[in-house]
């Protein structure tokens, strides 16, 4: 998958975010999600990239939101203000990828957040 087709650890995503290009960067969120190798160290790399310039990566920071809800079975609450403004996004896909992360959190840790649908 992109910059890490060959497989990744730590080291290289901490390389991929200082280079700082976005279409290497977008497939970060979702590698450190899905398979995180520590929680805090994932969710902190999510939740700055949430509010990066590029709104495909915000979209996939908000879907490993989403990821970690599952594989970790907690997030810090003071993400909510970040899914909640993200719902309101001026990308579409940001807006979508929001409502997703949502609906898993409140699914899989039983908190309330906003939804589109609400």
């Amino acid at each position: 998958m992109g910059p890490f087709a060959d497989g990744w650890d730590e080291a290289q995503v901490e390389a991929v975010l200082a280079r700082g290009d976005p279409d290497e960067v977008l497939y970060v969120p979702i590698l450190v999600s899905l398979d995180p190798p520590d929680c805090a160290w994932s969710f902190g790399i999510c939740k700055q990239l949430a509010a990066h310039a590029d709104a495909r990566v915000r979209a996939n920071a908000m879907l490993g939101f989403g990821h970690l809800a599952r594989t970790c079975a907690a997030l810090d609450r003071d993400i909510a203000p970040l899914i909640e403004a993200a719902l309101t996004d001026v990308s579409e896909e940001v807006r979508f990828k929001a409502n997703d992360a949502a609906h898993d959190i409140n699914h899989f840790l039983g908190w309330r957040l906003p939804t589109l649908d609400d």
